[in-house]
């Protein structure tokens, strides 16, 4: 199984050496993948959640491509209404190209409602505005020479019905956030009857957990899937992994934007993860 890591690309302690350090960090630990996320205009919903700094996600992936070797870099997600999708294919593209072929683009529709208007962007379109970019990148990608470099695996990124129908009407990975075991197992069903109901085959599971390390097990409901002891968070993907997921992503950031100021402590969680991996699984990190 592959596992990444969530990297915070905004909030006051997000600086271009810290990202350095996050992207050596997490590449150093023996993780396969390292994504950031997407906000354009820092809007106040934005901001409530995702404080600036805020890195655009190709500029830093692109700058964080020249700082390391190995570790596939992604989006999670790109809000793919924002801009214009030859744009979107394009810079993916080069990004593409200049990381050797390290590219994974997670892509959403998108939730933040100011943000959209100061864009200047529809918000009741934005799952059609999906659904058209989404051909538009292929059919750039397909046909002109300039675009070519590869493959650039898409994940469709969201909780929603419509997410789930989206990834396997298109044949692309389930790209679910922050979740609890249940709803994700659910979720698993009922994507299956979609798929099944649309002659396709089930999508592959690619999701993002939490990552929330505690001395104490976490037994409360609503225990989001990567909370508590790391052995719950062994049992959660080793529960992901026999429902299908070949990838899962790590997502230490817990809402506070202070962290960001104090990254040490996510990537002692990190190394946490990283050792134990090792010793569960030695034949993955050999």
């Amino acid at each position: 199984m592959r596992i990444g890591v969530n990297v915070p690309n905004f909030g006051p302690g997000t600086t271009p050496d810290n990202l350095v350090r996050w992207a050596k960090t997490v590449e150093s630990l023996g993780f396969d993948l390292l994504m950031v996320s997407d906000h354009v205009a820092i809007t106040p919903d934005v901001a409530k959640q995702y404080p600036g700094p805020f890195y655009e996600p190709f500029t830093t992936l692109s700058f964080l491509a020249g700082v390391t070797t190995r570790l596939k870099l992604g989006t999670t997600v790109l809000i793919l209404p924002y801009r214009h999708p030859l744009l979107t294919a394009r810079m993916a593209a080069n990004l593409q190209q200049l990381s050797g072929g390290r590219l994974i683009l997670g892509v959403g529709v998108g939730w933040a409602r100011e943000e959209f208007a100061a864009l200047d962007v529809p918000f009741e379109k934005r799952g059609a505005l999906t659904d058209e970019y989404l051909r538009t990148l292929r059919t750039a990608w397909d046909d002109e020479d300039d675009y070519r470099s590869g493959q650039i695996p898409i994940w469709i990124g969201g909780n929603s019905d419509a997410a789930l129908r989206r990834a396997a009407r298109l044949g692309m990975p389930w790209h679910p956030l922050r979740f609890t075991m249940p709803w994700f197992l659910e979720a698993v069903e009922r994507l299956k009857v979609i798929a099944a109901g649309l002659g396709r085959p089930v999508p592959e599971l690619v999701p993002r957990i939490r990552l929330r390390l505690t001395e104490s097990p976490v037994d409360h409901p609503d225990r989001r899937a990567g909370e508590g002891t790391i052995d719950q968070i062994f049992d959660d993907i080793e529960q992901l992994r026999l429902t299908g997921a070949e990838t899962v992503l790590l997502d230490p950031y817990s809402g506070d934007p202070d962290e960001t100021l104090r990254p040490e402590a996510a990537w002692q969680a990190l190394a946490t993860v990283a050792a134990q991996r090792a010793h569960r699984f030695p034949t993955e990190t050999e």
